[in-house]
Parts: structure tokens; C-alpha cells; sequence
């Protein structure tokens, strides 16, 4: 059974930083993309980050310049680093795989709040 879990949220100042760890067990093939998505309160959940098979990545004009996404397939990990953060970065950020024959995952989210 595949499981995506979340880690690395919580409480950060605006300007600080934060680095988002998924972790994926089970097995998962063709992989096509992984991603960060994200939900503010009151909101819909955006796409915040893809990075692809190739490892190209994507980002949000609103995060770009500003956050990395990265993966390590050897150890089934995504990650986030987040820096100069602002209030509006404040939101439920989501784990996602997509497959190359359609399949979807999603972990439980981890919450980041930007507040001073």
C-alpha cells in the first residue's frame, strides 16, 4: 500500500525558513511527476511546486525565486526548502505523486504558519 507522509511544518517568523520532507513507502511505479500543493485557509489547493521524471522543475510565479523542490529516488524522499517566507505562504502543504498511467497520491498534508 502506498503512503506519502509529510513532515517539517510548523511555525516560522515572515522571512525565515522552512524545509517540507515526503516520504513515500510502498511502491510506486512510472512515476511521472511529484509535487507540493498547497491550501490557505478559506481557499482552493494550488499547485505550488512539480518536479518532473527528468527532475525538471516548475513553480508557482507566487514561490518562484523562493522555494526549491527536490527529490532523492534512492531514498523515496521529496522535499521543500522555503525561504524568505511571508504571511501568504501560510497554508496546509500536500505531497502528490502522478503516474503515467493516471494514478494519484496524496499525503495528509503538514501545516506551515508564517507569523510574527
Amino acid at each position: 500500500q502506498v503512503q506519502l507522509v509529510e513532515s517539517g511544518g510548523g511555525l516560522v517568523q515572515p522571512g525565515g525558513s522552512l524545509r517540507l520532507s515526503c516520504a513515500g513507502t510502498g511502491s510506486i511505479f512510472n512515476i511521472a511527476s511529484m509535487a507540493w500543493y498547497r491550501q490557505a485557509p478559506r481557499k482552493g489547493r494550488e499547485l505550488a511546486a512539480l518536479i518532473s521524471s527528468s527532475s525538471s522543475p516548475y513553480y508557482a510565479d507566487s514561490v518562484k525565486g523562493r522555494f526549491t523542490i527536490s527529490r532523492d529516488n534512492d531514498k523515496n524522499m521529496l522535499y521543500l526548502q522555503m525561504n524568505s517566507l511571508k504571511p501568504e505562504d501560510t497554508a496546509v502543504y500536500y505531497c502528490n505523486v502522478l503516474t503515467s498511467i493516471g494514478g494519484m497520491y496524496w499525503g495528509k498534508g503538514t501545516l506551515v504558519t508564517v507569523s510574527s
